[in-house]
C-alpha cells in the first residue's frame, strides 16, 4: 500500500500539501501563510525525480497520505561522525483516513527503507504546538534529538 509516488499523484499530493500547511498555519500563522503549499506541480514534478529526496504515499486505490524524504551524508567532516541520515521532510494523512493506521504505515515504510539504504537515523522536525504529531512520532519510538528556540522581537 505504500509505495513511490509519481506524476500521476501530484494533484493528490498538492491537496495534502494544502492540509499540513493548514495545521502550520493554525498553529504559527505569524510564519506559515494560509491556502498555499511549499510546492508548486511543477516543482512536485522535478522532485520526484530527485533520488536524494524520495517521496512515498500510501495508496489503497486513493491517495491518503504521503511522506516527503531527504538522504543526507557526512563524511570526513573534522568533528561529526561519517553518518548517513534519512529526514522526514513531511508527513500527512489526509484529515479523512485518520485513526486508520495510514501514518503508521508510512513511517514503517521509510524507517525499513532508511534501513536499506544503511542509514544511522531517521530525523524531523515537529513544531511546537503539533501535539498530535509529537504524540504520533514518540508512539513510533522517536525521541528528542535537539531542541531549536526562539524569541519573537516584533
Amino acid at each position: 500500500m505504500v509505495r513511490k509516488a509519481n506524476r500521476d499523484d501530484v494533484g493528490r499530493i498538492i491537496e495534502l500539501l494544502h492540509q499540513v500547511n493548514m495545521v502550520h498555519h493554525v498553529i504559527r500563522p505569524d510564519l506559515f501563510k494560509p491556502y498555499t503549499t511549499k510546492y508548486n506541480e511543477s516543482e512536485l514534478e522535478e522532485l520526484l525525480g530527485d533520488e536524494s529526496k524520495p517521496v512515498f504515499v500510501f495508496d489503497d486505490g486513493e491517495v491518503r497520505g504521503h511522506a516527503f524524504c531527504q538522504v543526507t551524508e557526512v563524511k570526513g567532516h573534522q568533528l561529526l561522525e561519517d553518518v548517513k541520515t534519512l529526514y522526514i521532510d513531511d508527513i500527512c494523512v489526509d484529515e479523512a483516513s485518520r485513526g486508520r493506521h495510514v501514518g503508521r504505515a508510512l513511517y514503517e515504510y521509510v524507517r525499513d527503507y532508511a534501513r536499506s539504504i544503511g542509514c544511522h537515523n531517521i530525523t524531523l522536525n515537529v513544531w511546537e504546538g503539533n501535539e498530535a504529531a509529537l504524540c504520533f512520532y514518540r508512539n513510533m519510538g522517536m525521541k528528542v534529538q535537539k531542541t531549536g528556540m526562539e524569541v519573537i522581537l516584533d
